[in-house]
């Protein structure tokens, strides 16, 4: 596609940049526009993402039909089916009416499904529905109604991620990403940081009757070194607020630095929330964390079977291989220095000279294979349970706590395993 193209259609939709990523992006557009494929866009919020979905409607044969962008992250879970695709009167509480939904008010248009990540599950099987074979039920009817619209979605998450974590159907993901965009953020665009942020200097000059401001050599270097998390969204409003505020229209490094936000480096990895749930970003369900806290006593058990072992076989005297091994006593107290009677030697095994006589006939060799233990979830889980009651005094607000769950779920286990009286 020549420039010239590209520059008529930044002009007419009011495109400001000339980054190589810029331009390739807007040529997909352009190319895929007169077509009927359903196309994602993604990029990180406030990148520009809803321009790209305009120039694939308005050069489309669908120009003249109707164009809405929805929001999918705004809309409520429980209305958001309604909201896309109908509802017939009386099919839940306040639908005192029958109401049409968007896909069937855009028929023949272009909808703009912005955050699609943010859909429920049920909401995406609805979806996948219409993008495969047109077809869509209302809530609350039984009747097939069929669509023509076109589907343009984005998304400022790793979808790919989402579906490995469960939280979005694989099969609307391959289906929506038909034709990819990638809209870059504004660090990666070089020069155009300064070519917009002259651009919105001028727009609000013109709103708020003020000289426009300019920035000097320094300032401009500053503007380029910044990362812009928020992309074109927070240059826009820094510009907006130097605009009103200076009263200096020529703007230095200094004065550019007050209103440019101190970027987060930490890089530290994420704490788990003792209150997470699996259904929350990085939650981790209760069954999870119950596997991980058995896994965990049964690797200390067979540690503690090894010291033993240790002990044992190579006839140790001093405390240095306890010493390494202190993590494994840590809920029995304080740790003290062992005391070693002297040894006697009976049939190879170390044995306490005031060990009964009879004790030799009990003394069985001991493999170094680990013995099959219980797993049992629910005699672990009431293990668990009544030894974090015990620990804080049958108190269950602490306990709940404690155990990484909420009150209400330790209610329900204890009544599960008539511990209610407790």
């Amino acid at each position: 596609m020549r420039d010239i193209e590209i520059q008529s259609v930044k002009q007419r939709f009011g495109i400001i940049g000339n980054s190589p990523l810029l331009n390739y992006a807007i040529q997909v557009a352009v190319q895929v526009a007169p077509t009927d494929m359903t196309v994602l866009i993604t990029g990180e919020s406030g990148s520009g993402k809803e321009s790209f979905s305009k120039i694939i409607h308005h050069l489309s044969p669908r120009k003249h039909g109707q164009f809405i962008a929805i929001n999918c992250g705004a809309i409520p879970e429980g209305t958001i089916d309604s909201e896309l695709f109908g509802h017939e009167k009386g099919s839940f509480t306040g639908a005192a009416e029958a109401r049409k939904g968007y896909f069937e008010v855009t028929n023949g248009g272009t909808i703009f499904l912005d955050e699609i990540g943010e859909m429920p599950l049920g909401t995406q099987a609805r979806l996948l529905r219409v993008l495969e074979n047109g077809e869509f039920i209302k809530v609350g009817s039984s009747k097939v109604q069929k669509t023509d619209v076109r589907v343009v979605a984005a998304t400022n998450v790793n979808l790919m991620q989402a579906v490995e974590r469960g939280q979005f159907r694989e099969d609307l993901y391959y289906r929506l990403n038909t034709v990819p965009i990638t809209v870059p953020p504004l660090r990666e665009r070089g020069e155009d940081t300064h070519l917009l942020f002259r651009k919105f200097a001028s727009d609000f000059s013109e709103r708020y009757h003020v000289k426009p401001i300019t920035l000097l050599p320094d300032a401009v270097q500053e503007l380029l070194r910044y990362r812009f998390p928020g992309n074109i969204r927070q240059l826009k409003n820094i510009v907006e607020q130097i605009s009103v505020l200076e009263y200096e229209r020529e703007i230095n490094a200094a004065t550019l630095r007050k209103y440019l936000p101190q970027e987060q480096q930490n890089q530290l990895p994420a704490l788990f929330h003792p209150n997470a749930t699996a259904d929350g970003p990085g939650g981790i369900s209760e069954r999870d964390l119950l596997y991980k806290v058995l896994f965990d006593m049964r690797k200390d058990m067979n540690d503690l079977k090894q010291v033993v072992f240790d002990l044992l076989s190579h006839q140790q005297e001093d405390a240095e291989l306890l010493k390494n091994n202190r993590h494994l006593f840590e809920e029995m107290g304080p740790y003290e220095q062992p005391v070693y009677r002297a040894p006697d030697r009976r049939d190879g095994y170390m044995l306490s000279v005031d060990e009964p006589e009879e004790y030799e006939d009990k003394v069985e060799d001991i493999s170094h294979e680990t013995e099959e233990e219980s797993l049992s979830l629910e005699h672990k889980e009431k293990e668990m349970i009544l030894k974090a009651l015990k620990k804080h005094g049958n108190k269950r607000k602490y306990a709940a706590k404690d155990l990484g769950i909420s009150e209400r779920t330790l209610y329900r286990k204890l009544k599960q395993y008539d511990l209610e009286d407790l």
